[in-house]
């Protein structure tokens, strides 16, 4: 990096917010799982839109590729860099810029924390529901750009559709204001969904119209045991017919993965006396105050009579209903402290998954013998986390050398059965060259195309995605 291009960042964002020491930036360097570590030429962090699109715009004249970064929490390696870019870290940019409680929206700048975010909402009477484990961190721009779920997607959407509106600085440096807060607006293209889900491939968001929604007045939160992933279908089937769209949240949780935070996780103890292969955690919320624990205990007790429960567990105080929601948080932070794994965010029909699992399953086992299966996720909206490894650290790390033929077995059985193979994670580094065997050549080319027309040059966040 030229003496020249380091004092016209630093002359955008002053000298205290360019960093190119080693150990400064090297919070920016890997990603959340240590997979993958990259050397930024400098680490860039400005304080507001203008200042960004300045940023683009230097690196545009020296040809110098940028990699978006919001909280770092992605799974992927979508915001590492790979070498030789400048990472725009947007941490800085943290500001909600307005609330219209009569319209049900907020502006907050990329920024800002999904909690920060939630908060503002709730001080303005309002719920932004999107919720996930990483939300102290991670940010609404990183949410917007990998179109993130989380646990309430079931009844509120993921990230998409909860954004009306974008401010996005394109790879040359322009600003596009497209902060629109309608709800209905046909004037051609819809340009925000290009950016969304695109992982700061085709420009860099800054700021986001986000839906609100009224406050939960009432909520009733369960833990249940089930026999096999087909009664848990059957039991979210039955609280569908019962009480429709007060479902805020079903995820299912395999034994292994609840085990992983019992052992790991301070504090963590299982809700049910006798143990079982697979439990529900499942949450309803009302606008109104009403009684949701009385509907919820008779479809759970008629489930334990048809065999699709064991038995269930009603939380009695909101203490008990985070500590029932911390045993399912906890999972990946678990994880992740008892060793690497060979990971899958996958999505099917919610019809589809007992018969993947099954299957999938017993293919792995057969192939690699003595394997701990660590399945768990959203399974109100069919988004499966389907992580594999060895117990034991040295037969771990001959496993986790077998990616490629683990990652074949699973994805092309989701292929199979009509899923995809990233549900709520993006592609990033990690499956990059994975979807070429799963989108057709009509879709990678119409892919190739959107990149071309919005980046010519290719230098937002290079080697992502496409």
């Amino acid at each position: 990096m030229s003496a020249e291009f380091l004092q016209l960042l630093r002359g955008i964002v002053g000298t205290s917010h360019v960093l190119i020491d080693a150990f400064e930036i090297a919070p920016y360097c890997t990603d959340w799982r240590g997979r993958y570590r990259g050397a930024p030429l400098a680490v860039v962090r400005p304080a507001n839109t203008a200042e960004v699109a300045a940023i683009v715009r230097a690196c545009a004249a020296a040809g110098v590729a940028i990699v978006p970064q919001g909280g770092n929490t992605g799974l992927v390696g979508g915001a590492t860099p790979t070498g030789g870019e400048v990472v725009i870290s947007l941490t800085r940019m943290n500001r909600i810029r307005a609330i219209d409680a009569d319209n049900n929206t907020l502006i907050a700048e990329a920024g800002c924390t999904l909690s920060h975010v939630q908060e503002a909402a709730a001080t303005a009477g309002r719920l932004f529901p999107l919720s996930l484990a990483a939300e102290g961190t991670a940010t609404i721009g990183g949410n917007l750009s990998t179109n993130a779920g989380g646990v309430q997607v079931l009844r509120y959407g993921n990230a998409r559709e909860l954004c009306l509106g974008l401010e996005v600085v394109l790879t040359d440096g322009r600003i596009w204001n497209g902060l629109r807060a309608l709800r209905k607006d046909n004037t051609g293209y819809d340009l925000k969904h290009l950016f969304i889900g695109s992982e700061g491939t085709l420009g860099l968001i800054t700021a986001a119209v986000l839906k609100l929604f009224s406050r939960p007045r009432s909520t009733a939160t369960a833990w249940a045991t089930v026999p096999e992933p087909a009664a848990a279908v059957a039991l979210l089937g039955r609280l569908r017919e019962a009480i429709g769209g007060r479902i805020t949240a079903f995820e299912l949780i395999g034994r292994p993965a609840l085990e992983l935070v019992l052992k790991h996780i301070p504090g963590s103890r299982d809700p049910l006396p006798a143990t079982s292969p697979w439990q529900v955690l499942i949450e309803l919320s009302d606008t109104m105050t009403s009684d949701l624990a009385t509907p919820l205990q008779a479809v759970l007790a008629a489930a334990i009579e048809q065999g699709e429960a064991s038995d269930a567990a009603l939380a009695q105080s909101e203490t008990q209903a985070r500590a029932l929601w911390a045993l399912r948080e906890n999972i990946s932070e678990a994880q992740k402290i008892e060793g690497i794994s060979i990971k899958h965010d996958i999505s099917l029909p919610v019809s589809r998954i007992p018969e993947f699992i099954s299957r999938c399953d017993s293919a792995l086992e057969a192939a690699f013998p003595g394997l701990r299966i660590v399945c768990f996720g959203h399974l109100g909206d069919g988004n499966l986390h389907y992580n594999q490894s060895k117990p034991l650290a040295q037969d771990n790390a001959a496993f986790i050398a077998q990616t490629p033929v683990v990652n074949r077995i699973v994805h092309d059985l989701v292929h199979e059965l009509g899923g995809s193979i990233s549900a709520e994670h993006g592609l990033g580094q990690l499956k990059r060259e994975e979807i070429l065997r799963y989108k057709s050549e009509v879709e990678m080319d119409m892919m190739r195309a959107i990149k071309r027309a919005l980046d010519p040059r290719g230098l937002m966040n290079p080697g992502k995605v496409l």
